[in-house]
């Protein structure tokens, strides 16, 4: 029974990861192009409806740009790095690629599958970084014009990064591919083998409970990719065979064998880390309960982060340079003409729009549950809440900067995360108590004395109550405890408030007013 339960606690985590990359995967499609129109509508419309100068309303300070807001600014730039990059995957011939990787040897190409993951890796570490440095290069506070000439590096090495970083996806799809077309599947045998090697590079390794969170956060990122990879070969394979049915079930098994090593891969490899390491099963209920804190926090009205920027923190996965390599190939794959395949194009469309919005819906309520399970609901109302502009709490030191938070400010235990993209973070810091409050002085009986001499008769007070002449037991140290603990909370939550009191603007994204 331990064993089938750690197993249940360690898919959940995994189909719980598996949703937030698919949430954060669907919105390049779906809602990314939408916000992008309403930008650039905004912005066409500002000469008919005058300019004004955007504030933060975190730290009331001028976002540097009078035409866009930052969350608008940084949706206009993932769609210019999504059109270049769409622009110039023309010019790569993915049957040539094809067929130059088909006449490798099988060494070489099980070589060149492993340089390849590696490599991905690589890429995946610092994109982000770079994609974080051009966000916030954009919507920094420029108080000089020419400071805004900086964005044009890094625009430029963003689009570098996602159009190579899709190349070395596509070589690695092609590579699959030859893989699943050779004659005897030697091939996609040794790549396959290939997961195994993973259990000895990191079985017999002494690990934390926050390395095996990376690697969880790994592995399902890994588990995702491999996933979109096997729809771009089935996608390609189909088009060779004008679309027939029939080769669809040849593809099956072979689909199939690589998802089941896949999954064996990674049971196998938690199973004995966990066992060597004397992890409990329960350590996999608090990794998803930290995932679903992101996604929590990233809904609320004073986040200022994407909520794929999040994902992308967190797990490693970056959508930008697999969208575009799916769209490429989905285009050269299908061809639309005629009224009718407009319409139904139309309607895939609007469908990926319901699933992704449906998929939103339910991971934020299961991410509620999980957060309020963990007990993790305070950390959230720690959170620096906004204030109006010129109007400070009392006894509250308050100092609001905008910057690239390099950690998690809401003390996440299990945060390691690269420099973030541009935020306003809110720092406060509250007074210590001096003292634990009394809630109702008049009911707290005298301290009994030790001493075995008789008391003095206590002085008589003007209409006593008659309620409180009952002598009540001492009250020891913990209902002490307690009692203080509660006057603090009902200084310090007044009003009370709800792990649902979430933006819900900010389910399709940043909340643009």
């Amino acid at each position: 029974m331990t064993g089938l339960r750690w197993y249940l606690l360690f898919e959940k985590l995994m189909i719980f990861g598996f949703f937030l990359c698919l949430d954060a995967f669907l919105y390049v499609f779906t809602l990314l192009p939408l916000r992008v129109l309403l930008a650039l509508l905004h912005l066409f419309t500002l000469p008919c409806c005058g300019l004004r100068a955007n504030v933060c309303p975190y730290c009331n300070r001028s976002s540097g740009s009078l035409l866009l807001q930052p969350a608008q600014v940084c949706d206009i730039l993932k769609g210019l790095i999504m059109v270049l990059c769409y622009s110039m995957m023309h010019y790569v011939d993915y049957s040539m690629m094809y067929h130059l990787i088909r006449g490798q040897s099988v060494i070489k190409l099980y070589i060149i599958y492993n340089m390849l993951e590696v490599a991905d890796r690589l890429f995946s570490s610092f994109g982000q970084d770079i994609l974080d440095a051009l966000y916030w290069t954009a919507t920094e506070p420029k108080e000089r014009k020419r400071d805004s000439i900086g964005v044009i590096p890094h625009f430029i090495m963003a689009v570098f990064y996602v159009f190579l970083h899709a190349i070395l996806i596509m070589v690695q799809a092609s590579t699959l591919n030859v893989a699943f077309n050779s004659h005897n599947k030697s091939l996609l045998t040794i790549m396959m083998s290939n997961n195994f090697v993973e259990i000895k590079g990191s079985v017999f390794k002494k690990f934390e409970k926050n390395n095996l969170f990376q690697m969880s956060n790994s592995d399902i990122k890994e588990r995702f990719t491999n996933y979109v990879l096997l729809l771009i070969v089935c996608l390609r394979n189909m088009e060779q065979f004008s679309w027939n049915p029939d080769h669809l079930w040849v593809l099956l098994p072979d689909v199939f064998m690589v998802i089941a090593s896949e999954i064996a891969v990674d049971i196998i490899k938690h199973a004995f880390i966990t066992k060597f390491n004397e992890i409990t099963a329960d350590v996999y209920s608090e990794y998803r309960a930290s995932l679903a804190f992101d996604l929590v926090s990233s809904r609320q009205k004073n986040a200022c982060t994407d909520y794929s920027d999040s994902v992308a923190r967190r797990m490693g996965f970056i959508p930008l340079p697999l969208a575009v390599l799916l769209i490429r190939v989905v285009m050269s794959s299908v061809n639309v003409q005629g009224a009718l395949s407009y319409s139904c194009l139309l309607l895939f469309y609007l469908g990926m729009v319901t699933l992704k919005v449906l998929n939103s819906i339910v991971l934020l309520g299961k991410s509620c549950v999980y957060v309020k399970r963990a007990n993790m609901e305070d950390k959230l109302f720690e959170m620096p809440s906004t204030a109006a502009p010129g109007k400070t709490p009392s006894r509250t030191r308050k100092t609001s900067r905008c910057t690239a938070p390099s950690g998690d400010p809401s003390g996440d235990p299990w945060s390691e995360r690269s420099p973030s993209s541009p935020s306003c973070t809110s720092i406060t810091a509250q007074p210590t108590p001096t003292a634990s409050p009394t809630l109702r002085p008049e009911t707290v009986p005298p301290p009994p004395t030790t001493s075995t001499t008789p008391a003095s008769p206590p002085i008589p007070e003007p209409d006593p109550d008659p309620d409180t002449l009952t002598p009540s037991p001492p009250a020891t140290p913990e209902q002490k405890e307690e009692e203080g603990m509660e006057g603090t909370e009902l200084k310090h939550r007044t009003p009370k408030k709800d792990l649902l009191d979430v933006d819900r603007f900010t389910i399709c994204g940043n909340r643009i007013d």
